[in-house]
């Protein structure tokens, strides 16, 4: 997820923080340190109450990681690739690189996310009963019991992209061995349970729940748009699907020399011809990409004196061989926020493919769709609403 950084590793998986999560973070901690905690009967001070918000917050996003840690493992066991789990606002989203995934493998990955919440609904509200009542511990617990149960149940509606949708799609593709019609039918329901959302919403900001209602909303709006998303994705997806990245990728890409300079790569190519990224070869074979990005970390008066093969992005990279097709070609550039793709056969650059590549035969009509023809968690809980134990 761009906008997203790298805050450690977990179980051999990248952990990230999108900057969309310190809002949540907040919002959570201020609802939690103005409604909740003040009802909970803990007697104590208004800092307090911030503190055991900010606590309870950091909590409830380690349950989601847990949650998203155990999509991964099985993910994982069943032979898919996990790039990264994300935590954002909404909760936490997992990045799975979904490689000849089947009916099954989607089912056991999506089932276990809710399975998850809910053993750790019932751990939190264990520890609640071991504590003493009406304590800032016992509230905290509380708390944590009834979102990861809110968490479970949420994510337990048919509506795509939650993990009850990916299981309506998993038995609707199992059943019809369709894996587009099972996503169509899943992002139809997702976009009717987003709407139900919305409403619900609206008339919560109606009944004077200006916060509350604000969150469902934005929740609704946010599951309509990743419903209808995966759904043009998955259009798109049958139409690409098969056709060789060969039929649309640049067969003589403009290359660089490991021996160019880089104001020369900066005048030549990117203010003359508005090349943003070009592979860079060695004796034929594909050593690295020379990129904007890259020139700019250089002293601007070192340009003329530093050659490419110093500051150019090295191996490895995204890319493909000639045998992938253009679905698995779009979907790694879209992934990993990348406009083209080097195409190697045994190390050598052979072609490169790019968006506008793809974009260009969907639009000639001859990948143009005929009539008929990476797992998130969202994070529901209305903080000021939860009763302690």
């Amino acid at each position: 997820m761009q906008g997203s950084v790298k805050l450690g590793t977990l179980v051999g998986i990248d952990i990230r923080l999108h900057y969309t999560w310190l809002l949540a973070i907040f919002l959570i901690a201020w609802s939690l340190a103005l409604g909740y905690f003040p009802m909970s009967g803990a007697a104590l001070g208004p800092v307090t109450y911030w503190v055991l918000g900010l606590v309870a917050a950091l909590l409830l996003f380690a349950s989601v990681l847990v949650h998203e840690v155990g999509h991964s493992l099985v993910a994982g066991a069943r032979g898919q690739r996990v790039d990264n789990i994300t935590l954002f606002i909404f909760g936490g989203v997992s990045n799975i690189t979904r490689e000849r995934v089947t009916a099954k493998d989607e089912f056991l990955i999506s089932v276990v996310g809710p399975l998850i919440s809910f053993v750790l609904a019932g751990f939190f509200w264990l520890i609640g009963l071991l504590l003493p009542a009406a304590s800032a511990p016992n509230a905290v617990a509380g708390y944590l019991a009834y979102a990861n149960l809110l968490l479970g149940l949420f994510n337990v509606v048919p509506g795509f992209p939650l993990d009850g949708g990916r299981v309506l799609r998993s038995i609707v593709w199992g059943v019809t061995g369709d894996m587009a019609r099972a996503t169509q039918v899943a992002s139809y329901v997702g976009q009717g349970v987003a709407f139900l959302l919305i409403g619900w919403g609206v008339l919560q900001v109606l009944s004077g729940d200006l916060f509350g209602g604000l969150w469902i909303g934005f929740i609704g709006w946010f599951l309509n748009s990743s419903a209808e998303g995966s759904r043009q994705e998955a259009t798109v997806h049958r139409v690409l699907a098969g056709v060789p990245v060969t039929s649309v990728m640049d067969f003589s890409p403009v290359n660089l020399s490991t021996e160019l300079t880089v104001g020369e790569f900066v005048l030549e190519h990117v203010l003359q011809h508005g090349h943003r990224a070009l592979p860079v070869v060695d004796n034929g074979r594909l050593v690295g990409i020379m990129s904007v990005t890259d020139a700019k970390h250089l002293n601007q008066d070192a340009w003329a004196t530093t050659h490419v093969g110093e500051v150019m992005t090295r191996m490895p990279l995204k890319m493909l061989s000639p045998d992938a097709d253009i679905a698995t070609a779009l979907h790694l550039m879209v992934e990993n926020g990348l406009h083209q793709l080097p195409i190697v056969r045994n190390g050598a650059l052979v072609g490169v493919v790019s968006r506008a590549d793809v974009m260009g035969y969907l639009q000639s009509g001859l990948g143009r769709p005929q009539r008929g023809s990476d797992k998130m968690e969202i994070m529901a809980a209305r903080p000021q609403s939860v009763p302690a134990h």
